[in-house]
């Protein structure tokens, strides 16, 4: 297990050569389909509302209670090309101002105006969902972003809901050692320099 401790603002992934796991969490009338099809285009999934990936495993879990939310109960591990990933952060503005990001306050409501990326760093998460020291990040796609999200990038996707409802259940009776053996390996994402400035990652990635 990797004990040491990330940098604050750090990509962890599950990712390889070409593409790069997402996870999202829906309703069995989106994900069930949507699974079965590999596409989002015979679901209820609606374009005109922004989307919300997260690429940390754990952090999904915290926002979906382990599959147990209302219209969250089915969790989805969605496979995206790396440079279609790398375009939406490109295009991202955060979702709140950070002087040490953007100059000033007109300068980053300007880019939040014609942005169709939003990017905000939450705290990671343990396995018991408690807050860690460091953070994750959440991407939330609309309009252009949303549309090449769910059509060129989309490589893969996989109702992981059972693995997530297997670990819960390992962690609820206490064998935290064996719930974690079963957790995507997630790594540092190699983040051009470019990419890092304008998400605010640490630069120690």
């Amino acid at each position: 297990m990797d004990t040491a401790v990330p940098p604050a603002r750090q990509i962890r992934a599950n990712f390889d050569d070409t593409t790069v796991t997402v996870y999202q969490a829906y309703s069995a009338a989106i994900a069930v389909p949507a699974a079965a099809s590999g596409t989002f285009a015979a679901t209820p999934f609606k374009l005109e509302r922004m989307t919300w990936i997260k690429p940390s495993f754990l952090w999904m879990m915290y926002r979906s209670g382990w599959a147990s939310k209302p219209d969250q109960e089915r969790v989805l591990a969605i496979r995206i090309t790396r440079p279609g990933f790398e375009e939406a952060l490109s295009l991202a503005c955060l979702s709140h101002f950070d002087a040490e990001i953007y100059p000033d306050h007109a300068t980053w409501a300007a880019r939040k105006e014609v942005s169709p990326v939003r990017v905000q760093w939450d705290p990671e998460r343990d396995l018991t969902l408690e807050p860690l020291p460091w953070r994750s990040l959440q991407v939330g796609l609309s309009g252009p972003a949303a549309r090449e999200y769910t059509s060129s990038w989309l490589v893969h996707i996989d109702d992981v809901t059972e693995r997530v409802q297997e670990i819960h259940r390992l962690i609820a009776v206490g064998q935290h050692d064996v719930a974690r053996s079963k957790l995507p390996a997630e790594s540092p994402y190699p983040l051009p320099a470019a990419i890092a400035a304008t998400i605010g990652a640490s630069q120690a990635q």
